[in-house]
């Protein structure tokens, strides 16, 4: 089993999980040539989409899905309020699966279990997946972290995370101010702090790959994400990988 992004941020989402013969793309924020573009510097190509997972409505996780999922035939999986709140803006999709953001189901041979998060989508959930043998979650876009959550994230094999700002740099930046409640609310965004807090409680003793994700161009830097997250595990900086907004994120395997 193995884990990648074609790139994360505000300008568009979208998280590659393979095992075996089975891949799943969580989010779709990339249009048709751009999400064959980044697939392609994976070695893959959009026919080999299992499945595409949506987490909530916002343009930058599924501005591209209702094209990808036409031009590949790929089924498209997601809780009702997501499906409900993006269906204005994707048209048909081929193949439409509702889920229950408590509910775990299978594809193929990896174990979905979605659950919710505090986000300002009408039904928000991420992600942990399973191959029997490893656990791989991709956790973005919440504001603030659950009890339920390092529940069920305790014992992963590989995480990507969200980092999203440095409080700092969000407060003193040029956002207008109900731009800056709304990403540091509890339904917003979380900051390196929160994230680092959250990961320093959580049982990472499996833990063989950390990605710090959904960085702010504006109110972040990679650096302050890497120092904010190894601090949190114990480890050296360099340890911690960053899923960029343009160059994604290289596979990572996790057998």
């Amino acid at each position: 089993m193995r884990f990648a992004s074609l790139g994360s941020g505000s300008r568009g989402n979208a998280t590659v999980v393979q095992a075996g013969s089975t891949t799943l793309l969580i989010d779709c924020g990339f249009g048709v040539a751009e999400t064959r573009r980044r697939l392609g510097r994976l070695g893959m190509d959009l026919s080999e989409l299992t499945a595409i997972l949506l987490t909530h409505e916002h343009a930058d996780h599924v501005a591209g899905v209702g094209a990808v999922a036409r031009a590949g035939r790929v089924p498209v999986w997601a809780t009702p309020g997501t499906l409900a709140a993006l269906a204005p803006q994707v048209g048909v999709l081929p193949e439409v699966h509702y889920i229950n953001c408590h509910a775990p189901w299978q594809i193929d041979g990896l174990a979905i279990t979605p659950f919710p998060v505090p986000h300002d989508g009408r039904e928000s959930c991420q992600y942990l997946l399973s191959d029997g043998a490893v656990r791989f979650a991709a956790v973005t876009d919440l504001g603030h972290t659950t009890a339920h959550m390092r529940t069920v994230l305790a014992g992963c094999d590989g995480l990507l995370f969200e980092c999203n700002h440095d409080r700092d740099l969000l407060l003193g930046g040029h956002y207008p101010a109900a731009l800056k409640r709304r990403v540091d609310g509890d339904f917003g965004h979380l900051s390196n702090a929160a994230a680092a807090q959250f990961i320093a409680s959580l049982d990472c003793g499996r833990l063989k790959h950390f990605a710090a994700a959904h960085l702010s161009e504006q109110n972040n830097r990679p650096e302050l994400a890497r120092a904010a997250m190894a601090g949190a595990l114990g480890c050296t900086a360099d340890w911690i990988a960053v899923a960029d907004q343009d160059a994604g994120l290289g596979w990572c395997d996790l057998a």
